[in-house]
């Protein structure tokens, strides 16, 4: 075995992230490679808009995961159709209605999740199951609600969602402090530092006086809150809200932590790996697309790639933001 190989299981314990973010940049740079170099700045810059959707989603998503193995929220497709309608529709295209549809989108996320908990908890529903089945009664109820219905953004909150400075996105500058600001509570709250204690043994955890059912209730909640908010942003930067626009966050919110670097075991898990790994699969289907590689041949490839990344990074198990 090379000197090489040798280390990079420890490299990849020490910077769970970095395969990611390396990824990333050989895709990036492979694409250029093939334009000529040409377009660079305006695929970075779209790159870095549609990563933070990814992002979003990716941290309550994260959060779910490290709570242990068997938790997944399989709601958030649906959660980000029906609180992107109900928020449009809140908002009523009035700048001066924009908090208030933020709110529908944040509180609409907060009862799916409640829900959701109340199906795995009451139940006894594995989450993966409970998950799925409220993701086909809050999609019915978006359907029901939102069919024909599509109302545009605020000017206001449309230009938020799709300017930039200095060809920096505006969400990607925002959804920068969201991860600071969960990446705090995640490492040094009360809260956060439970949700690590539960995915690494949640029977350790209960008997050392962490109320189990709390955390894992806020948890819920919180995957699904982060993902009414992608709800609403997604829906003021495509200018408006469409029934099938959270399709692509179902197997997305879960890869761009895996790759991220957080263990799929529970336990640990990576906020900026989040960034590398959104980036990643954005910029990968870029590349393919560029090359003009067939859908299924790509989606093989796609495939293909995560797995080998996901393979040499091996299992996080202490990666940390």
């Amino acid at each position: 075995m090379s000197a090489a190989a040798s280390q990079a299981p420890g490299f990849a314990t020490r910077h769970p992230y970095a395969f990611s973010f390396g990824g990333a940049l050989l895709i990036f740079l492979a694409t250029l490679a093939f334009t000529g170099g040409t377009g660079g700045g305006q695929i970075l810059s779209t790159a870095l808009t549609f990563a933070t959707m990814y992002v979003i989603v990716g941290l309550g998503q994260m959060f779910v995961i490290t709570t242990g193995p068997g938790n997944v929220d399989l709601s958030i497709p649906s959660t980000i159709a029906l609180a992107g309608t109900l928020s449009m529709v809140a908002m009523n295209e009035a700048d001066g209605r924009i908090l208030l549809g933020l709110a529908v989108a944040l509180g609409v996320g907060a009862l799916v999740g409640a829900f959701n908990y109340l199906l795995i908890r009451l139940l006894s529903i594995p989450p993966i199951i409970a998950t799925l089945s409220a993701s086909f009664l809050v999609q019915s109820t978006a359907i029901s609600y939102g069919r024909g219905l599509r109302v545009r953004p605020p000017e206001s909150f449309a230009a938020f969602a799709t300017g930039r400075i200095l060809g920096i996105p505006y969400l990607a500058i925002a959804t920068l402090a969201l991860c600071g600001l969960m990446g705090l509570l995640l490492h040094r709250t009360v809260y956060g530092r439970s949700v690590s204690a539960i995915g690494q043994n949640q029977r350790a955890a209960g008997l050392a006086g962490i109320r189990v059912d709390r955390v894992r209730f806020l948890t819920y909640v919180l995957s699904a809150t982060l993902a009414g908010l992608c709800g609403a942003v997604l829906a003021g930067f495509s200018g408006g809200s469409s029934l099938n626009m959270g399709e692509e966050y179902l197997l997305a919110s879960i890869a761009v932590v895996v790759v991220g670097g957080s263990s799929v075991s529970g336990g640990r898990s990576n906020v900026a790996g989040l960034w590398g790994a959104s980036l990643f699969l954005y910029l990968l289907v870029t590349m393919l697309n560029t090359f003009g590689v067939g859908a299924g041949l790509r989606l093989l490839l796609t495939g293909l790639i995560i797995i080998a990344i996901i393979t040499l990074a091996g299992d996080p198990k202490s990666g940390r933001a």
